[in-house]
């Protein structure tokens, strides 16, 4: 009871705070626009037929859940922010190709802001490049009968800018909402579909399936548990600073560096779905060839790749283990922060500062990313495991989704507690106690 009203007042604060509410009223005007222009379609196609084409697909239903259920729709957002996350992907690669790129990423703010620009601009050929994959699906799928030049031209401008549109939408959250936009974005959508992929669980459950439902709802439980204490485990790694000696000061001050045991969030599966896809994408453009050796090929690879197969699965299982110790590569760099805590007068206790430091900053960071990657591998392919033990298709609520709530959630939460704490201690200073 005393939890249920402490929260209570919290909310009852957050919008007694003039800035708050309004950032808070901006980002729930945001995700009307995005759901009004959901059920926007693309002119020109029969919504029927694709629907139909995304319930006998599962591959194609987890990609429209990292779209919000626009791909379902085909609105004009169609390919959601998919293409940005690709940009994205190929930015961070580059960075450990071109040094130039390396070091503009250390510039700080003005160096992340031009990085920021050159993946927008990447975002548009890789748009229209799917867009254009999407057209050939549909052609290849007989929901466009003939291979038309202006309904071609019309469907891939339609559904670059709605993307552009989605990019630029989840910007402005960043800017003057809550939380980060591109990640508010996709928490919108799988929300969004929850209501309408419920009824549809609801239309169809079969009573005799009880005790598998209560499996779902106990391995649902586990998993949200699960997801929180991985999301909010650290390891602290002790630091002394011995030059910020003060006079009637002790000779040495005490730190820590808490390093997350997932530290990638939910990157790493986002960028292995890009990936897991991109098999049976091309397969489909092929499976209709007039070469049958091309066609037997292109139908063996879309099977070996199925939601329900092995090889999918330990694939998929892979893409995400190594994406976590790339990405935390990327975000935890060790020779940075070695060189900072030399700069500081920093080092740990019994290591010896400069390349000891990185070495053992590696050493320590190589153990915990094997426990996070292992972990966000296991909640990639929960939707598999847990079909396999209840025979509910978890899809639409699986881990990967389950994730992205889960962290969106304490992520703008720990924000808004933190601009909280900011105006109380603003309010402090300004009575001049």
């Amino acid at each position: 009871m005393n939890q249920l009203q402490k929260l209570l007042e919290t909310i009852v604060k957050i919008f007694n705070v003039k800035e708050l509410r309004g950032k808070i009223l901006f980002t729930a005007f945001v995700f009307f626009v995005f759901r009004v222009f959901v059920f926007v379609p693309v002119p020109g196609v029969d919504l029927e037929s694709i629907k139909r084409l995304f319930g006998e697909n599962q591959l194609l239903s987890l990609l429209d859940i990292f779209s919000g259920g626009t791909l379902a729709n085909f609105s004009v957002m169609s390919l959601g922010l998919n293409p940005y996350i690709n940009a994205s992907i190929i930015m961070q690669l580059l960075q450990m190709v071109f040094p130039k790129l390396e070091e503009l990423a250390k510039e700080g703010e003005s160096g992340r802001e031009k990085i920021n620009q050159y993946t927008r601009y990447l975002t548009v050929p890789l748009t229209v490049i799917q867009a254009f994959g999407m057209y050939i699906l549909l052609l290849n799928a007989k929901i466009i009968e003939r291979l038309d030049p202006i309904t071609l031209i019309s469907l891939v401008f339609t559904m670059t800018t709605g993307t552009i549109l989605l990019m630029w939408l989840g910007e402005l959250i960043s800017q003057r909402g809550v939380g980060n936009g591109i990640s508010m974005i996709i928490f919108a959508g799988i929300v969004g579909r929850l209501p309408i992929g419920f009824a549809q669980q609801v239309s169809v459950f079969d009573p005799s399936q009880i005790r598998n439902l209560v499996i779902f709802v106990a391995m649902a439980l586990l998993v949200v548990v699960s997801i929180v204490i991985v999301t909010e485990a650290r390891r602290p790694i002790k630091v002394h600073y011995s030059r910020r000696a003060q006079e009637g000061a002790p000779s040495a001050v005490s730190s820590y560096i808490p390093l997350r045991v997932n530290q990638a969030g939910v990157i790493p599966i986002i960028f292995a779905v890009s990936l897991i896809l991109l098999p049976t994408t091309f397969a489909r453009f092929f499976e209709r060839s007039p070469n049958v050796v091309i066609a037997n090929f292109a139908q063996s690879l879309q099977r070996l790749f199925s939601p329900d197969q092995i090889v999918y699965n330990v694939t998929y299982f892979l893409l995400v283990v190594a994406f976590t110790y790339f990405y935390t590569t990327v975000a935890f760099n060790t020779k940075q922060i070695s060189e900072m805590l030399m700069k500081q007068g920093g080092f740990l206790p019994g290591i010896r500062p400069g390349s000891p430091t990185k070495s053992y900053l590696d050493f320590v960071s190589l153990r915990i990313t094997l426990f996070g990657a292992i972990f966000l591998g296991l909640i990639a392919i929960l939707p598999s495991i847990g079909q396999s033990l209840t025979g509910i298709q978890t899809l639409l609520i699986g881990g990967t989704g389950l994730l992205i709530v889960v962290a969106v959630i304490l992520e703008t939460s720990k924000n808004i507690e933190s601009q909280l704490v900011m105006r109380d201690y603003d309010t402090f200073l300004r009575r001049g106690i």
